[in-house]
């Protein structure tokens, strides 16, 4: 038997349980995980509550991250004893996930634990850093340099905006940071934004082309945000674009894309290849200072994730949100 949280469909309504599973029930896969640490993410916050159609097969374990130790192996390439970290993949969606104590996998989808992190601190990154990792290479592979001019995050008090600022500014860029919180100014300060604005400022509908702000821009919430951000871009920026969490439409224009020559790139974390994994978590690696990551990191058991994730989608949580799976 192990704990896990459980969601069934009933009368087209989420049901969430914390409850016990046996190990016979796990889905088909390579590799036992015993679980150490999950994360709590956006996604699995709409997961849980229902409030998304992020779930594709029911019942389902959400949880799109974990880390922890292989019990069974059936995968040469995996030996009983090793530590790893899964992210993505359609975990928590497709394939039970990552709150639980156990899971079950195949092995073409995890990575050894990354040299430097232990199964919390890679779980304090999860999905969020990986994709805040995913966004700075876009920028860089585009030719975007520290001394082009100021990079936008927005959603900057996130998950993905507070480890973004973190990489951004160790790497020597000037990082403006939006969010809906000023008072967290002092947060993504210490974070390393030079400065902090109010969302509002991005939000209103305004001209196809504004003066020229940004050299690039780290965008998790799509709609007239990602629009705004895109008509104030420097003549041959980049933008990343992660998430949608102000909307998936764009009420905008292609006057950025073919007068000033700004390239807008999507970010997909969920399935990305291996080798693109292995350079995010080395950039991670190499320019995310962990006591920064511990201070912008929180943790719950897995006992108290049902009742959290109403908080989380109101946008009462700030940085990181690491799950105990053992309380």
């Amino acid at each position: 038997m192990f704990k896990a949280i459980l969601l069934n469909r009933q009368d087209g309504q989420t049901q969430a349980q914390f409850t016990d599973l046996e190990e016979a029930q796990l889905p088909p896969g390579d590799v036992t995980v015993r679980v150490d640490y999950s994360t709590l993410n956006y996604k699995d916050a709409l997961a849980v509550t229902g409030r998304g159609a992020v779930i594709c097969k029911w019942p389902m374990v959400p949880g799109i991250d974990l880390a922890g130790t292989i019990e069974a192996s059936a995968d040469p390439r995996w030996p009983v004893g090793a530590d790893v970290v899964v992210t993505g993949w359609g975990l928590g969606e497709e394939h039970w996930g990552g709150l639980a104590q156990k899971a079950r996998l195949p092995g073409a989808w995890l990575l050894a634990l990354p040299q430097g992190f232990s199964a919390r601190t890679a779980m304090a990154v999860g999905t969020a850093g990986f994709t805040a990792a995913l966004c700075v290479m876009a920028l860089r592979r585009h030719g975007v340099h520290s001394d082009d001019g100021d990079i936008l995050v927005t959603g900057a008090a996130g998950g993905v905006g507070s480890i973004a600022i973190a990489l951004l500014a160790a790497m020597g860029y000037r990082v403006v940071a939006a969010t809906g919180r000023m008072q967290e100014a002092p947060y993504l300060r210490q974070l390393g934004a030079a400065e902090a604005i109010d969302r509002a400022e991005l939000q209103t509908a305004s001209k196809p082309l504004q003066s020229e702000r940004w050299a690039g821009v780290i965008d998790v919430t799509g709609g007239q945000m990602l629009v705004n951000a895109c008509a104030a871009m420097r003549m041959d920026g980049a933008v990343a674009a992660c998430g949608l969490a102000h909307g998936a439409d764009f009420p905008g224009t292609v006057l950025p894309f073919i007068l000033r020559g700004v390239t807008l790139y999507g970010i997909n974390s969920v399935y990305a290849d291996n080798d693109r994994r292995h350079l995010a978590w080395d950039l991670l690696a190499r320019h995310l200072d962990l006591d920064l990551l511990a201070s912008m990191t929180g943790e719950i058991g897995l006992s108290e994730v049902i009742d959290y994730c109403p908080g989380f989608l109101a946008g009462t949580v700030r940085g990181r949100t690491v799950v105990d799976v053992a309380r």
